[in-house]
Parts: C-alpha cells; structure tokens; sequence
C-alpha cells in the first residue's frame, strides 16, 4: 500500500512522526522554519516534506547549531520540495567549520581548566577561567568604582 505523498499533515501527525511535541511544530512555523497552511476548517496543515526539513533542525540544534543559523541555511534552500542528499551536504558543510572552531575551543577550555584544578591558585593575576580579559586590572590593584551619570554616592 503506498501513501498519497499529496494528502497534507495535521499537526499531530506531524508531531507524533517527527518526534517533537505539538508545541514544537507550532515554535518552529512561529520561527519560520517550517510552514503550514489553514484547511477550510481551519486546522493547521503541513506538506510531508516537513518531516524531513524538522529532523534536519533536530540533528542541527543536537550539534549546537543555533535556530538562526539553521534558518539561515534552511532560507537558502528550496521551500517546495523536499530537501535530498544534496541539500544536506550543502547544509553540514556550511556549519562545518562553525563546528570545528567550537570543538577547538572547548578542547582549549577543557585543557585550561584541567591546569586551572591542577594549579588551585585561582589567581586573579596569572588565571585565564577565573578573570578573562581584566583590562581595568593592568591600570591599578584593587576594586575600581565605577559611575553613572548623575549618580553620586
């Protein structure tokens, strides 16, 4: 028995099939990364390619990718057909590299953070984790004080 690829799906449908909750559906359309229609009756309606574009954003979300970026990239591809291989090879090796410099950094901030327990100095001086960047601290020692305009302690 093979299934009219032409008969839409209700939101529930959608849900129970793609694994997310009915809210999900409704928070990723909202987001504009899925799109359904109204029926006569006024139901929410999906095109079955919907199944295919939410596990792409579950897959990206899982890697961290956040929905912006995954809406970017969803954006530059063809919204009335369903994505094939070919639009996931272009999908994955554009946030490739995003992922890459995230592993390279997390690596680098686990490996500090080894030293960091390892040393236990907590140093305000010498300690990368503890007190990143402190321009204010090369200028003078101690608490600096900082003022708003028009307030005056």
């Amino acid at each position: 028995m093979s299934i009219d690829t032409r008969i839409p799906l209700s939101v529930g449908e959608v849900a129970r099939r793609s694994g997310v909750t009915i809210a999900t559906v409704h928070f990723y359309e909202t987001k504009a990364l899925i799109h359904g229609w109204r029926s006569s009756g006024n139901q929410r309606r999906y095109a079955r390619d919907v199944l295919r574009r939410i596990a792409i954003i579950k897959i990206a979300q899982h890697a961290g990718i956040p929905l912006a970026t995954i809406k970017a990239a969803l954006d530059e591809l063809p919204s009335n057909q369903t994505l094939t291989a070919r639009h996931w090879q272009q999908l994955s090796s554009s946030w490739r590299n995003m992922l890459t410099e995230r592993i390279h950094s997390l690596t680098q901030l686990r490996d500090q953070l080894d030293g960091c327990i390892g040393c236990g100095c907590l140093s305000m001086d010498d300690c990368p984790l503890r007190n990143p960047g402190d321009r204010l601290g090369k200028r003078s020692s101690g608490a600096v004080r900082l003022r708003r305009a028009g307030y005056s302690p």
